[in-house]
C-alpha cells in the first residue's frame, strides 16, 4: 500500500472510532476494520493486560492463544519493553509462541492508558511482510485508538 492509502485508512479509522469511547467496542471495530482492509494479514487483534498477563481481546482471524505471559513471545516482550516489534520471521524470534502455524511475520504495538493496557498484534502468512511504513501505520492506528477511549 502507498502512504496515501495508509493515510486514507487512518482517516476512516478515526471517523469510525470517534463516536464511541468504550475500549472494547473500539478495539473490536479497529481490529475488524484493519483486518478487512489490509492484504496479506491472517490475524489482527488485541491482547489486554489483566493481573500480570496479556489476555486475548477483540480480534479477527483464526482462534488464538488466550493468555500470554508478560515478557514471553513477541507480544509479551513488546509489552514488557514498551516498544514496537517488527519481526520479519517469527520462527527466528527466540521464545515465539505459535498460536497460528500459518503466521510468518508479525508487528506488535504496545499501548498504555489509565483505562487499558495491552498490545495490538498483527500477523501475516508472508515472511518480511511488514516494513517501516507499516510500523508507522500501526503505531498511528494505536494512537487513534488511545485518543478515542480517553474520557
Amino acid at each position: 500500500m502507498s502512504e496515501k492509502q495508509y493515510d486514507l485508512l487512518l482517516q476512516q479509522l478515526q471517523a469510525l472510532l470517534s463516536a464511541e469511547n468504550n475500549h472494547l467496542a473500539n478495539a473490536a471495530n479497529l481490529s475488524s476494520f484493519l483486518y478487512h482492509n489490509l492484504e496479506q494479514v491472517n490475524w489482527l487483534g488485541f491482547y489486554l493486560e489483566d493481573q500480570g498477563e496479556l489476555i486475548l481481546g477483540p480480534f479477527h482471524g483464526q482462534p488464538a492463544c488466550t493468555r500470554v505471559p508478560i515478557g514471553s513471545g513477541v507480544c509479551g516482550t513488546a509489552f514488557a519493553e514498551k516498544k514496537t516489534y517488527v519481526v520479519a520471521d517469527v520462527h527466528a524470534f527466540e521464545g515465539h509462541i505459535v498460536c497460528d502455524a500459518a503466521s510468518e511475520s508479525e508487528v506488535v504495538v504496545p499501548f498504555f492508558t489509565e483505562q487499558v493496557q495491552g498490545v495490538l498484534d498483527v500477523d501475516s502468512p508472508v515472511k518480511s511482510r511488514f516494513s517501516d511504513a507499516e510500523k508507522v501505520f500501526f503505531e498511528s492506528a494505536v494512537d487513534i485508538y488511545i485518543r478515542s477511549i480517553q474520557p
